[in-house]
């Protein structure tokens, strides 16, 4: 299976938080699965640190690169037909990270790991 993380997902499962569900743990741990992590979710934890309201222990620029290398995942970078997916997609959220990472999803394919349910309502698979 081909999963999008979505960002507060990627967080807990470098954080080994009890947030995450188990069900989204052995989807992670599963060999056979390939996991994503959008460069959306990159920006919003950029834009987060900076705003203060996400601390972590070294900077983004070091923090992502170590956390995707060491958990072997993937980024999935950010194309214009995801951009413009975005323009397509109802307002179930206005939130514009997840409706990027929902944009993504759809027209990847992906299944998405979120506590959110939101995502279920752009007709996408959500694992939690």
């Amino acid at each position: 299976m081909r999963l999008l993380l979505d960002t507060h997902t990627f967080l807990w499962w470098v954080a080994d938080s009890p947030d995450l569900s188990r069900r989204a743990r052995a989807a992670i741990r599963n060999p056979s699965n390939q996991c994503f992590v959008s460069l959306a979710s990159c920006w919003e934890m950029a834009v987060k640190a900076s705003i203060g309201t996400l601390r972590l222990d070294t900077p983004v620029e070091r923090f992502v690169p170590e956390a995707l290398a060491a958990n072997g995942f993937e980024t999935l970078g950010i194309e214009l037909a995801h951009v413009a997916r975005v323009a397509r997609l109802p307002f179930h959220h206005r939130d514009p990270f997840d409706r990027l990472l929902a944009a993504q999803a759809a027209i990847e394919k992906l299944a998405v790991l979120s506590a959110d349910p939101v995502f279920e309502r752009y007709g996408l698979r959500r694992v939690w």
